[in-house]
């Protein structure tokens, strides 16, 4: 890698872990900086990263991604119970628990491509969610959930305290900001190994699988060991995401396995541009930022904010926005949704490149025509 290209992404992590440390400042005007949604920014920022390496680069759509968010969660959530409330062992445990699962299901999923890969990968999602949710539920807790109780052993945290703990790193209570910077440091490291994917060797082998997987095959080239690994780091970075929702909140359910959170992973990559570095992550945040911003939205609210129009418009106008917000808010993002998908494929990354290069040759054309001004004046 050349020397130039190395300084530019230390200037692209620099300025990356700069807006995500300031994120609490900068989202504080638009209602989004309160601790709980800036965790769901990261955590789910972090899940869409590691979907993003397995479609965006590999071009292979799974289903069935939410299984290591469930596994992450659980194995985190027996982490708490049995070893320590330390923070630490349940990350290190949920992120490889979750890669060997994704090896294994990964090895028989990618005997297939396109939508049987698809088919298999949701198969496996909805066997593992109907087994949490009844065959496993002396492990699961069923439907009831993993929690913790007062009888957990927890080996190594000899303290008794009164009451259920709460999740610590090396005595930091991760409740509010502090799980917060927790979560966007191991975001910063996410967005760290991505980058150093996608600049990589191995990253461009992924691309060209993608482009044309068949005249790769023709020339001798064994895709399958590069496909596994792209699936078993995209399903680590899922069970990663999940011990960071139980450290959050100490408790795991079933329904972390759903397809629905599945395909709620594929919304976000798509909505911010596949394959991009940028695009899973600000897809995550769109929609996360919808789902708690949006929804809670009544109409009182949208009278106080449209409160400068006149009585009559400002009653019309929230009527209309009315079904857009609060319960409706799903209809928000489907719009929206429809929108990037029909004129905008490459997500709301290219949005913003083809806005930036509008800008740009307006400012081009600008400065061109008053050279010529000065040039015909003279």
């Amino acid at each position: 890698m050349s020397m130039p290209l190395l300084r530019n992404d230390w200037v692209v992590m620099a300025l990356f872990t700069a807006v995500v440390l300031s994120a609490p400042i900068w989202l504080s005007p638009v209602g989004a900086g309160y601790p709980d949604l800036l965790q769901k920014f990261a955590i789910f920022g972090i899940f869409a990263i590691g979907f993003n390496i397995l479609f965006g680069l590999t071009g292979y759509l799974s289903f069935g991604h939410a299984v290591f968010l469930g596994i992450g969660s659980y194995t985190a959530v027996w982490s708490f119970k049995l070893l320590t409330m330390n923070v630490i062992p349940a990350v290190v445990l949920a992120t490889l628990l979750a890669g060997v699962f994704a090896v294994v299901i990964g090895f028989l999923s990618l005997r297939r491509s396109g939508i049987y890969f698809s088919i298999l990968t949701l198969a496996f999602a909805q066997m593992s969610y109907n087994l949490a949710y009844s065959v496993l539920t002396p492990i699961t807790n069923g439907e009831t959930g993993l929690q913790l109780t007062m009888d957990d052993p927890r080996v190594f945290d000899s303290a008794t305290t009164e009451g259920l703990p709460s999740t610590t790193l090396f005595g930091m209570d991760m409740s509010g900001y502090p799980g917060f910077y927790f979560c966007a440091v191991l975001l910063i490291i996410a967005f760290f190994i991505s980058l150093r994917i996608f600049r990589s060797p191995f990253g461009l082998k992924l691309r060209a699988i993608k482009s044309n997987q068949t005249r790769m095959r023709y020339t001798g080239f064994n895709t399958k060991p590069y496909l596994l690994t792209a699936f078993v780091i995209s399903g680590m970075y899922a069970g990663l995401a999940g011990s960071l929702m139980a450290i959050t909140d100490p408790l795991a359910g079933a329904e972390r396995m759903q397809w629905t959170a599945s395909g709620e992973v594929v919304l976000m990559t798509i909505l911010g541009g596949a394959g991009t570095l940028l695009g899973p992550l600000l897809g995550s945040s769109i929609i996360k930022y919808f789902e708690n911003i949006f929804s809670a939205l009544n109409d009182g609210q949208l009278h106080e904010i449209f409160a400068f129009l006149p009585d009559w418009l400002e009653n019309i106008v929230v009527a209309i926005a009315g079904e857009f917000v609060g319960d409706g808010w799903h209809l928000t993002l489907g719009l929206l949704f429809m929108i990037v998908v029909i004129f905008l494929p490459g997500g709301v990354v290219e949005g913003i490149r083809r806005a930036s290069a509008f800008v740009r040759n307006m400012f081009n054309k600008s400065a061109t025509d008053e050279s010529e001004l000065s040039a015909e004046k003279e």
